[in-house]
Order: C-alpha cells, then structure tokens, then sequence
C-alpha cells in the first residue's frame, strides 16, 4: 500500500507531499469546482508530478448531479466525466471516483437501472483508457454507498470498483468492517478520515489514528481481501486546521508507516 493526501492542484501542494514523504496525491474536481480550469492545467500538473517525484494517485469528482429528472445521463455531467477519466490516464492515476445521484420521483429499482446505464459509459470510458472507475461510498450526492446498492449495482458491473472511507460507514451506523470483509476485494481507493462519536452523535473528524476507528484491524482486513492500493489522508477536522493542520497530516503519516510495513522499510534503505 502507498500512502498520500487528498490536495489542491498547485505546485505547493507536490513540495508539502515531498517533504512530508508521501507519495501520491489526490485532486477531487468537484460540483463546485471548475472542472475546465482543472482540464487546462493537466500537463503542467503532469510536470509538477515528475519534478517532484510525487504521482497523482486518484482524481475524482464529488455531489455532480450526473443523472437527470427523467433519469437520463446529464450531458455536460458526462462530458466533463469523460475528459476527467482523460486527465487521469494522462495524469497516471489508476482511479477516477464518482457518484451517481439519487433522482426523486423514480423508484429505487429505476435508480439502480439509471445508475448502471450511466455507469457503463464511464467503464467503457475508462477501459479505453486504461482508468478504473470507483463509486465513492459518501452519503452526500450519491445513493450508491452500501451493501443495498452495491450488491444491485456492482452485483451487475463486475468492474466497477468502489473508493471507500471508513468514517461515512461510522457515522451512519454501517459495520465498516464487516463492508470491507464483504467488499474489499473491490475497493481501488480509500479515504484515512478520522471519526469521533459521543452519544451517537459527530464530535469531530481527528487525524486518523486519534480516532475512534480500528485501523490496524481496517489495513488487516484490506490486506486478506488483497488490496494494495493507495490510502488517502483526508484532513477533514475542525479543530485541526489552520496551524495546526500539518502537525495532524504528519500525526497520521507516523501512524500510518508503522501499519505499512513496505513504507518502513522504503525509508530505512532509502528508497523512499
């Protein structure tokens, strides 16, 4: 497994991961995001990359109302999926994550048959590019996010793959564990995002590894189930921001690189 960051596309952003010894990182284009202004600095992400040494491990897009109220694909939503899914192969990322969102009016049964006609155009995309395609397991913009829909939906598409994050599990009172025994062996990315809960309710997201998730037994799990991709460390948490943001980046890379023993032994021969 490989460690790395969901980040901003600047150079800054390849200079922190290089000093900070992570590998990769993560750029999620988003509804509120110009997916345009992304697409045009590809190459010059693509320079940033190799000067650095530091590759683009996953690029998504997140709360993208790709279906439309009838159900059919959107266009434009499509169109910018195509030249994201484009962008990641010429980018070398392995992943482009995406959701499918949940039409009102339709029954579930006609939302996982929508899900599934517009998903196919994205794997036929990604097929031709050499990209997998993984539906993100977020509660927010998508309803493709548990073993319901999973089962009905990546039941049918045998490749289509699934980015998972622990933390969305946690607080919607899912087993995550039990999810990435079933389902590990699909997963082509996950999320580090901590999760604290008192009395059922949201404290806080810490950095992974001050958190309430068992990690050790997550990164066991993912390994029986064969997975050997990327892990993303996510800072998501209201108090550790601002100053304090990268003492809680470097926090979860310490705890990470005991749980990855490949990383260890990187950095004790130098590789890394």
């Amino acid at each position: 497994m490989n460690l790395g960051m969901i980040a901003k596309w600047n150079e800054d952003s390849f200079i922190k991961a290089r000093s900070m010894g992570l590998d990769f990182l993560e750029f999620c284009v988003n509804k509120a995001d110009d997916a345009d202004a992304f697409l045009a600095q590809v190459d010059t992400i693509r320079r940033w990359s190799a000067k650095h040494g530091v590759s683009v491990g996953s690029v998504g897009r997140w709360k993208a109302e790709t279906l439309r109220p009838d159900g059919m694909p959107d266009e434009e939503e499509l169109r910018i999926a195509y030249a994201l899914i484009e962008a990641a192969a010429r980018l070398g990322s392995p992943v482009y994550v995406c959701g499918c969102n949940h039409v009102e009016g339709l029954s579930y049964y006609e939302n996982c048959t929508a899900a599934i006609r517009q998903l196919e155009l994205l794997l036929a995309h990604g097929r031709k590019h050499g990209v997998t395609i993984a539906t993100y397991n977020c509660r927010k913009g998508t309803f493709i996010h548990d073993d319901t829909a999973w089962r009905l939906i990546h039941g049918h598409l045998k490749d289509l793959a699934i980015k998972y994050d622990p933390s969305h599990s946690i607080y919607a009172g899912a087993d995550y564990l039990k999810e990435t025994g079933d389902w590990g062996s699909r997963f082509a990315h996950v999320h580090l995002k901590g999760s604290l809960m008192l009395d059922g309710k949201r404290v806080d997201d810490p950095p992974a590894g001050m958190d309430q998730t068992n990690w050790p037994q997550f990164l066991s799990i993912l390994r029986a189930r064969g997975y050997d991709g990327g892990l993303s460390i996510e800072p998501h948490s209201d108090t550790w921001k601002g100053d304090r943001l990268d003492e809680g980046i470097a926090f979860t890379i310490r705890y990470m690189d005991k749980l990855i023993p490949s990383r260890t032994a990187e950095r004790k021969t130098g590789v890394a």
